[in-house]
């Protein structure tokens, strides 16, 4: 089996290295930290077909850069759902998710101030990668504390 496995992504070539995520699957590690030129291009095809929002959603990961560029081509605002609480939360939101790069249950929070900015918005879910969709379902229960609306997910 080769060690890479090569893709195509908006256009851009790219070779990501296979991980053995147990005896009989291999995931392609797909890290876009570093990767400028990558991001840049995902997030102008991404906003393409992305519904209107009003703010991005996006959980501490990898994912972090796509949704930076993102609300930094469009205009809006991106929130980061945390790993840990933070000193600066008084009172965070939070949810527990199994995360299949990590093997662990995680938690992730919101702070107060991120959910009143949600409320009645419009919210588009982002995430680096979608496996078992636990991080996205995750991103969805945050969402309903905020009494926010997903208009996508990506």
């Amino acid at each position: 089996m080769d060690k890479f496995y090569d893709i195509n992504i908006a256009g851009l070539d790219r070779k990501l290295l296979r991980c053995p995520l147990n005896d009989k699957i291999d995931i392609g590690a797909f890290i876009m930290f570093g990767d400028v030129e990558l991001t840049v291009r995902c997030a102008t095809e991404l906003l393409k077909k992305a519904p209107d929002f009003d703010i991005i959603l996006t959980a501490e990961s990898k994912g972090i850069p796509l949704a930076y560029e993102m609300a930094r081509q469009s205009g809006k605002t991106y929130v980061l759902a945390r790993k840990s609480p933070k000193l600066y939360m008084k009172d965070p939101v939070k949810v527990e998710v199994k995360s299949i790069t990590t093997a662990r249950l995680q938690t992730l929070y919101l702070d107060e101030r991120d959910v009143e900015l949600m409320k009645g918005k419009n919210i588009l879910i982002v995430d680096d990668v979608i496996s078992t969709g636990e991080s996205l379902y995750a991103l969805e229960q945050l969402t309903a504390h905020t009494e926010g609306h997903i208009v996508g997910k990506m």
